[in-house]
């Protein structure tokens, strides 16, 4: 990226910076400087005016010129073919001594007396421009005669040549570099003047027209002007050589020189490339094979951001040109182009490196450009495309970037700093700041990028060296989570003695059926099942691990712990991942303690051992919609008052179908299932106590009953209780005897007997007053 002072100093006033303090601030800033030159007229070299030019008497090549150099007229023999009258020049006087060492004496040139030269811009050390001397106009000042040239800004300038890394192609343009130095010094932009509508000027729309028939991923806005020939003036030409860049028009090179000063892309067509309808050029946007975005017209005009076709540029015939402004995100181009290669131009390398997403903003520059050195007429107003965009806002917090950085920033450091660069604060507050991405700085994406940009402003040389420390937090997300709870439950069931089974996520629609299942809507269903025994897509695990338990107890094993975590599918196919267990055979392994007759798994020993799975949990009474299930040994599993799966005994006619020993069933939804931290709670130091209390309630009564009377009746004092024994006998006919104990304890003080009796005293009278329970 080449840039010169006096072009950086059109966009942010730098007059009181030298070359070499930009070139040590733009190393600081992280854009590097490659190349630094100094471009100076010597002096004695002047302003001239040629009042008049006539054919040397004795020579056909040469012409004889009176000139005007402020305090005298000379005459000056000179032998440029595009010397005239009239024209003001570059004039080496007597005395003046030029870059190649050459010092400007009176000599005769063929009898003529010629005092000084006129110059072209190589004698003057400057880059070619044109054949023959260099004409001068009002672009680089007020032309007066006399002047010396080494004071005029423009031709005495510093070119600075900036190495930019791929991800910046925000500094691609004058204005995007000027942003980065309104950052490092804190000095804001130069405001541009805004294009002032003339009066009764035509309206574009009287003249063009915009067809798009699909949603497209791109920007575009379009201008027009009557076509006005003109030479480009003296400064851009000189800019452009320093640029090394050749166009093949004043036109092109004008859009060339807007679009490496704004960053916006720009490119012109020929008015009569489109065709007309309704007295109206129409401009097609539509996507080709690949789905590139492109604009045709009579033919296909262009791909838009990476190649302009010659059958739409612009020709002698054309009496209007079209400008077009686009922009496309650089991640969309690049993965295009990745996907299906194509020809490209030379615009493609600032679209796939990041251009200026402000579209109006370049097109108001190229005005006035076309304006103030083509004297064209513009049509009012424009013909625009936007894609919408969603802002990346990213929430940060000043001690957080403190951290990351090692140093403490102030906010208001902080604020102004990204301001200048061009982002959105949206909310700043107590130590917080709410920041919106610019669309051009497609490079940030989390907080640390913004780190970076506060890091390289302040100076990297000014924070100071610290050991290691580790802040960041870590990146989880869903999938992570995920991955590390299923992780961590299939260890703990590994652990607890069973062993994982892998299923299809298919099952037998008319086995499903038989047991009562729901299935999936047949308009939903799977229309090529991979086997008759595989057609649809399962509704539980619990088939599958049954079939599964059926064929290890079938090849001799007499305990089998089995498990799955996976997939099932409601009616509607909406997926959800569960957890199910099945337990068969014997409850343990043969041993001496045992005589080497084990007994069967029970349904509360199966109890246990999923609870020592998944923690703690309660057994409510459910009614199951299949038939695998025990009518009465069956229960809805319950943590934290929600209910997180089911837990039976499988049906005794089923189990001898499946030629099974006793067995027990479970099925879990994973997501319910909890993993978090686990947040320790205080203990007290002082000693517990336990107290039994046992009575009679009715057999039918539920213990969830009881158990909220409990609840709602206790003292802090009371840790935990549960059941511990029941008894039943004719004499207490429909009624039980149960046992509950009490733990109690305080955290102020060791409980003494009456603290002890109050409390058991209040749950008793609660039990009597709502559910008529007495002791025994």
């Amino acid at each position: 990226m080449i840039i010169t002072k006096s072009w950086l100093n059109e966009w942010i006033d730098i007059e009181d910076k030298s070359g070499e303090e930009l070139a040590k601030t733009f190393n600081a800033i992280g854009l590097e400087v490659d190349r630094h030159e100094v471009y100076t007229v010597p002096k004695k070299i002047v302003i001239g005016k040629i009042l008049s030019c006539e054919k040397h008497p004795d020579a056909d090549k040469l012409n004889v010129c009176q000139v005007d150099i402020g305090t005298a007229t000379r005459q000056i023999v000179c032998g440029a073919a595009n010397v005239r009258a009239d024209i003001y020049v570059a004039v080496a006087t007597i005395g003046a001594e030029m870059p190649n060492g050459m010092k400007i004496k009176p000599v005769q040139l063929r009898g003529i007396e010629s005092i000084g030269m006129i110059c072209s811009s190589t004698e003057l050390g400057l880059a070619k421009l044109e054949e023959g001397i260099m004409i001068l106009d009002e672009s680089i000042g007020e032309l007066k005669p006399g002047a010396e040239l080494c004071e005029n800004p423009y031709l005495n300038d510093e070119l600075i040549e900036l190495e930019l890394t791929a991800n910046r192609g925000d500094c691609l343009s004058i204005n995007g570099v000027a942003r980065d130095l309104s950052a490092a010094y804190d000095i804001e932009l130069k405001e541009r003047k805004k294009s002032v509508p003339e009066e009764k000027q035509i309206g574009i729309g009287r003249i063009l027209h915009l067809n798009h028939t699909q949603q497209s991923d791109v920007n575009l806005m379009y201008k027009a002007f009557k076509k006005n020939d003109f030479e480009l003036p003296l400064l851009l030409r000189l800019r452009m050589s320093m640029l090394e860049e050749e166009c093949q028009s004043a036109i092109d090179a004008l859009l060339f020189y807007a679009t490496y000063s704004s960053g916006v892309i720009l490119r012109a067509y020929g008015y009569k490339a489109f065709p007309m309808q309704l007295e109206k050029a129409q401009i097609t946007l539509d996507k080709d094979a690949n789905g590139y975005a492109i604009i045709t017209g009579k033919e296909k005009a262009s791909t838009v951001g990476i190649i302009q076709y010659p059958s739409s540029r612009i020709t002698p015939e054309d009496e209007i040109v079209v400008i077009e402004a686009s922009y496309i995100h650089p991640d969309t181009i690049s993965r295009k182009m990745g996907e299906h290669k194509i020809e490209n131009g030379p615009l493609f390398y600032r679209t796939s490196r990041g251009s200026e997403p402000y579209l109006e903003f370049g097109l108001e520059y190229c005005q006035e450009l076309l304006r103030s050195y083509a004297q064209t007429e513009v049509f009012g107003g424009s013909l625009e495309l936007r894609t919408p965009h969603e802002e990346l806002v990213l929430h940060m917090s000043i001690e957080g970037i403190s951290d990351i950085i090692g140093m403490d920033v102030h906010k208001a450091q902080v604020t102004q700093l990204l301001k200048n660069l061009g982002f959105n604060i949206l909310k700043s507050q107590a130590g917080q700041i709410v920041v919106g991405v610019p669309q051009f700085r497609h490079d940030i994406t989390h907080i640390q990028d913004i780190v970076e940009e506060i890091v390289r402003l302040v100076g990297i040389d000014n924070i100071p060296s610290k050991p290691y420390a580790f802040t960041e937090k870590p990146h989880h997300n869903d999938a992570s989570i995920f991955f590390n709870k299923r992780k961590h439950y299939r260890q703990r069931a590994a652990d607890c003695g069973f062993f994982e089974s892998v299923q299809f996520v298919f099952n037998e629609k008319a086995k499903l059926k038989g047991f009562g299942f729901d299935l999936i809507d047949e308009r939903l269903d799977l229309l090529n099942p991979i086997a008759g025994t595989l057609d649809t897509l399962r509704p539980t695990l619990l088939v599958g691990l049954l079939e599964a338990a059926s064929s290890n107890s079938k090849a001799g094993r007499k305990q089998v712990p089995l498990f799955e975590v996976g997939s099932v599918f409601d009616t509607q196919r909406n997926e959800t991942i569960k957890m199910a267990f099945i337990f068969s055979g014997q409850e343990s392994a043969e041993s001496i303690e045992n005589h080497g007759k084990p007994a069967m798994i029970g349904f509360e020993k199966f109890v246990q051992k999923i609870s020592n799975i998944i923690g703690d949990f309660e057994l409510r009474p459910v009614e199951l919609s299949h038939t695998l299930a025990h009518p009465y040994q069956c229960a809805q599993i319950v943590a934290d008052e929600k209910p997180i799966g089911t837990l039976f005994k499988l049906h005794p006619g089923i189990q001898n179908e499946y030629d099974l020993e006793s067995t027990c069933l479970c099925e879990l939804e994973f997501d319910a299932l909890f993993y978090d931290l686990c947040i320790a709670k205080p203990s007290s130091k002082y000693q517990s106590s336990s107290r039994d209390l046992s009575i009679v309630i009715p057999k039918s009564l539920r213990y969830t009953e009881l158990k909220e009377v409990i609840q709602a009746a206790q003292s802090p004092e009371v840790v935990r209780f549960y059941p511990i024994d029941t008894y039943e006998s004719e004499a207490l006919g429909e009624q039980m005897s149960l046992t509950l104990r009490f733990m109690l304890q305080s955290e102020q003080k060791t409980l003494e007997e009456e603290d002890i009796t109050s409390s058991m005293n209040s749950i008793v009278a609660a039990l009597n007053e709502k559910l008529g329970i007495a002791l025994r």
